[in-house]
């Protein structure tokens, strides 16, 4: 089961809405994926294979999973409460004078245009094969929404380019923050911001807040 790229926002979702109280182990098998060993090595999994059953064709590119609808899709585990379990990673942080210019043409921007979010359980009690998908939210930010976004993008911004990224820590930022995005420590990554000789640091990236994330899936 590989879908086509989706030719409109409807065909999506009708496509996304017939998902909703599949468990993982029916969409998976509708895929020909294989289910991990343990949910320790599911994380990005589930992502993945919503991506392939709805046809996304975005991949790593910096840019919507749905260009060509300006769509991005998350994922997002909730608790039984309808909670989500841990913020979301929207994109890389890119450590360059030029991606911290400006908030329009941000990636961080385009990603958050418009945004499908499709919740799954997360359960101890329910093993991982067993847990749902839920029913999609499609999302796009209103302008109180929006311009907190771009608050809090503008504040890590000017912090970086002034070669600070050292001091960003994770409670900066009202919905929008900043945090370590590396498999482990040996990751490195190259800060433009910062002399030669000093601007080896490891990956980062932007994270919305479970705060916000909670306002989204109740607000719908």
């Amino acid at each position: 089961m590989f879908q086509s790229v989706p030719q409109s926002e409807e065909i999506l979702m009708q496509r996304a809405n017939a998902l909703a109280g599949m468990t993982l182990t029916n969409l998976a098998n509708k895929c020909e994926f294989t289910l991990p060993n343990s949910v320790l090595h599911a994380k990005g999994w589930v992502g993945q294979l919503l991506e392939h059953a709805l046809g996304a064709t975005s991949g790593s590119k910096p840019q919507p999973d749905f260009p060509e609808l300006s769509i991005e899709l998350k994922s997002i585990p909730v608790t039984s409460q309808g909670t989500p379990k841990e913020s979301t990673y929207i994109c890389v942080v890119q450590l360059s004078p030029y991606d911290q210019a400006n908030w329009e043409q941000s990636l961080v921007r385009k990603k958050l245009s418009k945004v499908l979010w499709i919740p799954y359980e997360v359960n101890d009690k329910i093993p991982f094969a067993a847990r749902r998908i839920g029913t999609p939210i499609l999302w796009q930010a209103s302008t109180c929404e929006l311009q907190q976004l771009k608050t809090d993008w503008q504040e890590l911004s000017d912090l970086i380019v002034l070669g600070k990224l050292h001091m960003i820590t994770a409670s900066i930022g009202k919905y929008l923050h900043i945090r370590p995005k590396a498999a482990n420590a040996m990751s490195q990554t190259r800060d433009k911001n910062r002399l030669a000789s000093e601007n080896i640091t490891l990956p980062r990236g932007y994270y919305l807040r479970t705060s916000f994330t909670k306002q989204i899936l109740q607000s719908t």
